[in-house]
C-alpha cells in the first residue's frame, strides 16, 4: 500500500486568537508552526498569511517572504504549499451591488500569484470554485485561472487544484482537455463549505469518482468534520489534510494546543486504520515534485 500523505493547513483565513489563542499569525509562528506539524509528521504545509497586528488575513509578499525563508532555512524538511486564494472576494454594497463593498479583496490573476512566482514553492492551491463563501462571492473565472495556471507552471511550481462543489471538477476537466491544467493532476476537495460540498462519504465518494483519471487526490472537512473526513479521505485512498484552518478543535470542546497536536492526532487515525504516512522524501517522488522543478 502506497503511504498516506499529510498536509497540515496551519492557519487559513477564517479562524482567530477568539477561537482558539494558539492560531499562529505572525510570520514566524506561522513557521513555527509548519516545522512543528512537519515534525509530528506532516509532509506538506499550506500556508496563508496575516497582519500580525491585527490577525486578519494579508496578501503582503513580505510575510510570505519571511515565512519561505525561516522555512527553507530550518533544518526541518517540508514541502511548501503557498495560497493563492486571497485576492478572489467581491462583496456587493448594499446600495450599489455593481459596485464593491470594502471588504471586497477582488484582484487581477497577477497580483494573487506574485508572492508564487517570486518565491517559487514547490506546491500553491489554485482554486476553480465561483461560489457565495464566507459572506461574499468568490469569483474564480475560466480566464483568470488559465492565467495563473500558465505562470505557475512556468515558474516550476505544482498546483494543487481546489474544488468546493462537483462543479468545479467539471470545469477541471474541461481545461484538462483544453490543456490548461496538465495530468496528472493534484486535487484538494474541500467538503463542507456551506452551498459547497456536504461532509459526507457519500460526496466525498463522488467527488473523487469525477476526477481526471490518474490524480493524485487529497480531502477534509472542517470543523467537527475534520477528523471523520480525514478517516474518509484515507479509506477512499487519498491524502489527507489537516490543521487550524480547518478545525481549532482536538476533539469536541478540547481547543487544539498546536497544529503539531492535530498533526499527531492525524497520524496516529491513519495508523490505526492500517496505513503509513509518507515522508516529504516519499511525497515529492509521488506527486511527481523532483521532476517538476
Amino acid at each position: 500500500m502506497s503511504p498516506t500523505i499529510l498536509t497540515c493547513a496551519v492557519t487559513g483565513t477564517f479562524p482567530t486568537r477568539q477561537h482558539n489563542s494558539e492560531l499562529p499569525v505572525t510570520p514566524e509562528e506561522i513557521a513555527d508552526a509548519c516545522i512543528g506539524a512537519a515534525k509530528a509528521g506532516a509532509a506538506i504545509c499550506h500556508i496563508h498569511v496575516r497582519e500580525p497586528s491585527t490577525g486578519l488575513p494579508s496578501m503582503n509578499l513580505a510575510y510570505y517572504r519571511e515565512v519561505v525563508q525561516r522555512l527553507r532555512l530550518s533544518d526541518t524538511d517540508l514541502i511548501i504549499n503557498l495560497t493563492t486564494g486571497p485576492g478572489g472576494r467581491f462583496v456587493p454594497s448594499d446600495d450599489v451591488p455593481a459596485k464593491a463593498a470594502s471588504s471586497s479583496t477582488l484582484t487581477t490573476p497577477e497580483a494573487r500569484i506574485a508572492h508564487v512566482l517570486d518565491l517559487k514553492p514547490e506546491i500553491c492551491t489554485l482554486d476553480l470554485n465561483t461560489m457565495w463563501f464566507g459572506g461574499g462571492a468568490v469569483i474564480n473565472s475560466p480566464r483568470n485561472i488559465a492565467i495563473m495556471a500558465q505562470a505557475i507552471y512556468a515558474a516550476g511550481v505544482k498546483p494543487e487544484l481546489e474544488v468546493f462543489d462537483t462543479g468545479d471538477i467539471v470545469l477541471a476537466n474541461e481545461l484538462v482537455a483544453a490543456g490548461t491544467l496538465r495530468v496528472p493532476a493534484l486535487f484538494q476537495l474541500c467538503t463542507g463549505i456551506k452551498y459547497g460540498m456536504p461532509s459526507t462519504p457519500e460526496m466525498m465518494a463522488l467527488a473523487q469518482s469525477m476526477l481526471p483519471k490518474g490524480s493524485a487526490w487529497a480531502a477534509f472537512g472542517p470543523g467537527r468534520h475534520a477528523f471523520t473526513m480525514l478517516a474518509q479521505a484515507y479509506t477512499l485512498g487519498g491524502h489527507c489534510r489537516i490543521g487550524m484552518e480547518d478545525t481549532v478543535h482536538l476533539s469536541r470542546g478540547e481547543p487544539a494546543p498546536s497544529n503539531a497536536a492535530l498533526v499527531e492526532k492525524a497520524v496516529r487515525i491513519i495508523r490505526e486504520l492500517g496505513g503509513r504516512i509518507a515522508t516529504p522524501i516519499e511525497a515529492r517522488q509521488m506527486l511527481g515534485l523532483d521532476g517538476d522543478r
